[in-house]
């Protein structure tokens, strides 16, 4: 995954973005296009908001917050978190605002409902994950939780060292 966002150079093969080769001159526009949240994320309490919506970052955080059950725990004031002090899985929703607030192309999510509970792990596949492919996003969601892969547009799995396609095979959860 580092290497898809640009984290890590290539030692053999390329990168291409529509049809073009990145290189160390294109590397950080290249890198602009993820938002991300790692399985070993950092959560800072400054919340950065690159989209183009009419709507202040405060007010356009404090929805998110209200969705991702946050809002009696979490303010936004002058773009700054009232507080990080919150479980894994806490975290992991406040990183996923901000990549909601960023609004870039790309969202990468790595094993992002692992420190989830169940209501808010089903409402990431079934409700969070649609409305941001809805929203013209294209998500990379790295996940060992195989009750979803029926909801992805492709499979990939990584096997000994080889990423293989597996076809969609609907499930039910």
């Amino acid at each position: 995954m580092k290497l898809l966002l640009g984290l890590y150079a290539p030692t053999g093969g390329e990168i291409l973005l529509d049809g073009q080769r990145v290189t160390s001159q294109t590397q950080e526009s290249y890198r602009q296009l993820f938002s991300t949240v790692l399985s070993d994320f950092h959560l800072f309490d400054e919340v950065v908001a690159v989209g183009q919506e009419a709507s202040p970052p405060d007010s356009r955080a404090a929805h998110h917050l209200e969705r991702l059950g946050l809002g009696r725990k979490v303010s936004v004031q002058n773009g700054r978190l009232s507080t990080t002090d919150l479980s894994a899985g806490q975290r992991k929703r406040l990183a996923l605002l901000r990549a909601y607030l960023e609004e870039r192309p790309v969202i990468v999510l790595d094993e992002w409902a692992a420190d989830q509970d169940p209501r808010f792990r089903e409402m990431f596949y079934t409700e969070l994950l649609p409305e941001l492919r809805e929203r013209g996003h294209l998500l990379v969601v790295i996940s060992h939780d195989e009750r979803y892969f029926a909801m992805a547009d492709r499979v990939l799995r990584m096997r000994e060292g080889l990423l293989l396609e597996e076809s969609c095979v609907p499930t039910t959860h």
